[in-house]
């Protein structure tokens, strides 16, 4: 199972902001904080501290030692798509980042670390959110194992299906810049929700709230998955598979591959123009269909020839029997 190079990129890019979270929080809050930081808690009680450069150099070196750990372990054993990966990199950079704000906030505007709030709430919410990210992490890592595969002969307008057989066409596809764009319209919503929990800031949504649905938007345009069964073509959008395009093979006139460019389509994603729609990730072959009613619609995949001509012996098939 090979993971794609968006996903490394996307792997990377939160790898990098998440250390360059821990590193710089406490010393952007240097001025209101103690020349030592409460970092452990009895209860409700501060009972350990650390000079303010070691608190920040402690998580960022701890993170750093994960993150290099875990993308020693994928490439060596190959394993780097497994869901494992996900869940430790996205709960582990939410588990540090959440448990560095936390300790900022609670160190906040106070003279000496002895004086610092409790930690309690901010624990608790650090800990489900790195719950659900590990979730997210798992259901992202499951999606990105699977590989493009097909059956049967290609390279026709339509395949022969010997009887009794059934074939299944599957195609992933991924654009890196649209992985980091997202990312880094992400990374300024993150940076900025990380420094209202640690209150270097107050809660601006009119901030965090455009850069985050922007990344959610372009996360969803940046990869997709075509699949062809006798049922008909199903297009999958973003890491978890959601939304989906399904069309009936009965109601596809006809498919076929075709070449396109960025530039005949409008530009990269989600495109609308006097070709149909598109879903343009990379320039070149795309597999093309014609609804019996409404546009066309074309998504950047490869193999494309094949899986068209394994959708028109369905798309045939169905019409005859129907």
């Amino acid at each position: 199972m090979k993971r794609t190079n968006g996903a490394r990129w996307g792997a990377a890019m939160w790898a990098a902001g998440v250390l360059a979270a821990l590193a710089a929080l406490p010393p952007a809050a240097s001025g209101r904080l103690p020349e030592r930081l409460a970092t452990h808690w009895r209860g409700s009680s501060p009972d350990g501290s650390m000079p303010l450069w070691a608190a920040s150099l402690s998580p960022a070196l701890i993170w750093a030692v994960l993150a290099l750990s875990v993308a020693f372990a994928g490439r060596r054993g190959g394993v780097a798509g497994r869901p494992w990966v996900g869940v430790t990199l996205l709960s582990g950079g939410v588990l540090l980042a959440g448990a560095q704000a936390t300790i900022v906030r609670a160190n906040l505007d106070r003279a000496e670390w002895s004086d610092a709030g409790s930690v309690g709430t901010g624990v608790t919410v650090t800990v489900v959110a790195a719950t659900a990210a590990g979730v997210l992490g798992w259901l992202v890592g499951r999606r990105g194992g699977a590989a493009t595969c097909s059956e049967g002969t290609g390279g026709v307008a339509r395949m022969e299906i010997p009887e009794g057989e059934r074939f299944v066409w599957l195609s992933r596809a991924a654009n890196p810049w649209l992985h980091l764009i997202a990312a880094l319209t992400g990374l300024v919503a993150s940076a900025a929700a990380l420094a209202a929990v640690g209150g270097l800031i107050s809660l601006q949504w009119a901030l965090i709230a455009p850069f985050a649905i922007a990344s959610a938007l372009v996360l969803f345009c940046s990869s997709v998955q075509a699949r062809v069964t006798e049922k008909g073509l199903a297009v999958a959008f973003g890491p978890f598979g959601r939304p989906v395009r399904h069309w009936a093979a009965q109601d596809i006139e006809s498919a076929r591959a075709e070449s396109r460019t960025p530039a005949q389509v409008g530009g990269w994603g989600y495109r609308l123009s006097g070709l149909g729609t598109t879903v343009m990730l990379r320039a070149g072959e795309c597999l093309v269909i014609r609804p019996r009613k409404g546009p066309e619609f074309a998504v950047s995949v490869d193999d494309a020839e094949r899986g068209a001509a394994l959708l028109n012996s369905f798309s045939t098939r169905q019409r005859r029997t129907s």
